[in-house]
C-alpha cells in the first residue's frame, strides 16, 4: 500500500513451524515486491519519538532500523481474564490454556482426575491452533455432543492460511514431522508458472506441494503459496476428510483454465504423471 516494509523475525525462517520450502519460496516472492527480511534477529526499541521509532537489531547483522510504525505480531495467547477461573478453582496449564478432554469438558488442573461438572471450553482458550474456523467447528461439535450426537473435530484436517499476497496455505503434516514420525512418503509439486489461468491473471507466483503416504497413497499434507490458495486449500481438505489419495485428487476433472488445475497437476506429479510440468522420480 505504498509503504516500505521491513520484517524482523527471531526464527531462522518466516512462518516458523511451516514447511521450510514454502517459507523460503514465499519470502523470495515477497522480496521481489520490495519487502526486506531480517532473520535470526532480536529487536528492541532504542529510541521513540512522536513520529518515529528506532529499533536496535541483534543477530547476523547488528544494525538499526527507523520506522514510522511498528506492528508487533509475535503470536497469540489464551485470553482468560475476567472469566472467574480462580473462584472455580481452575488452574490453566503452563501456556495459559484450560485443560480439556475430547468432549471439551474442563478439568481444574493437569493433575485432576475428573472434569468440573457442567463446564466446557473451546477455541482459543484450549490447546490447538488459535484459528476462528477451528473454534467454530469445536462449537458445532460441542453442541452435537450436548444433544446426544457424535460431535467430532478432525484436527489433522484444519487448514492454516497467511493472507499475504501471494497467499500461503497448508493442511496436514510437513516433511519434517513425517520424518520424525518415521512415515515413508512420496512428494509431488507443481508451479503456478505453468498454469494458464495464473499466467492470464499475471499472478504466476508460487507452488503447490503434496505429501502422500508411500504405501496407501493417502494425502498426508499439502503446502502452497500463490494466488488465492486460501480458497484452493479447501479442495485438499475435502479429499483428506474423505481419506482420499493423491490419485483421487489427480483424477478429478477440473475446469480449464482455472487455478485449481494446479492441485490436479501436483497430485499427478507425485507419481511422475504431471501433464504440463517436469516429472521427477522421488
Amino acid at each position: 500500500l505504498g509503504s516500505k516494509v521491513q520484517v524482523v523475525e527471531l526464527a531462522s525462517q518466516i512462518l516458523p513451524g511451516w514447511d521450510p520450502g514454502l517459507a523460503k519460496g514465499l519470502q523470495k516472492d515477497l522480496e521481489k515486491l520490495g519487502l526486506e527480511f531480517f532473520l535470526n534477529a532480536k529487536s528492541s526499541i532504542k529510541k521513540k519519538t512522536r513520529t518515529q521509532v528506532t529499533l536496535a537489531l541483534e543477530g547476523p547483522e547488528n544494525r538499526e532500523l527507523a520506522a514510522d510504525r511498528i506492528l508487533v505480531a509475535v503470536g497469540r495467547r489464551p485470553y482468560t481474564e475476567g472469566l472467574g477461573l480462580s473462584s472455580l478453582g481452575i488452574q490453566p496449564n503452563q501456556r495459559g490454556q484450560l485443560v480439556t478432554d475430547a468432549a471439551f469438558r474442563v478439568y481444574s488442573s493437569t493433575e485432576a482426575e475428573d472434569p468440573v461438572p457442567g463446564l466446557y471450553a473451546l477455541g482459543d482458550v484450549i490447546q490447538g491452533p488459535m484459528l476462528a474456523h477451528k473454534a467454530e467447528e469445536e462449537g458445532v461439535a460441542l453442541a452435537e455432543l450436548l444433544s446426544g450426537q457424535a460431535g467430532h473435530v478432525n484436527y489433522h484436517c484444519i487448514p492454516g492460511v497467511v493472507y499475504t499476497w501471494p497467499e500461503a496455505a497448508m493442511v496436514g503434516l510437513t516433511e519434517e514431522s513425517l520424518g520424525e514420525k518415521g512415515i515413508a512418503y512420496r512428494k509431488g509439486s507443481f508451479s503456478f508458472a505453468a498454469n494458464g489461468r495464473a499466467l492470464a491473471m499475471d499472478q504466476a507466483m508460487g507452488t503447490i506441494t503434496l505429501l502422500a503416504d508411500e504405501k496407501t497413497d493417502r494425502i498426508l499434507g499439502c503446502h502452497m503459496w500463490g494466488p488465492w490458495v486460501s480458497d484452493l486449500v479447501g479442495e485438499v481438505v475435502a479429499v483428506m476428510e474423505l481419506m482420499g489419495s493423491v490419485e483421487d485428487l489427480g483424477r478429478i476433472v477440473h475446469a480449464h483454465p482455472t487455478l485449481p488445475e494446479v492441485l490436479k497437476e501436483a497430485a499427478l506429479s507425485v507419481h511422475g504423471q504431471a501433464i504440463h510440468g517436469v516429472n521427477r522420480k522421488r
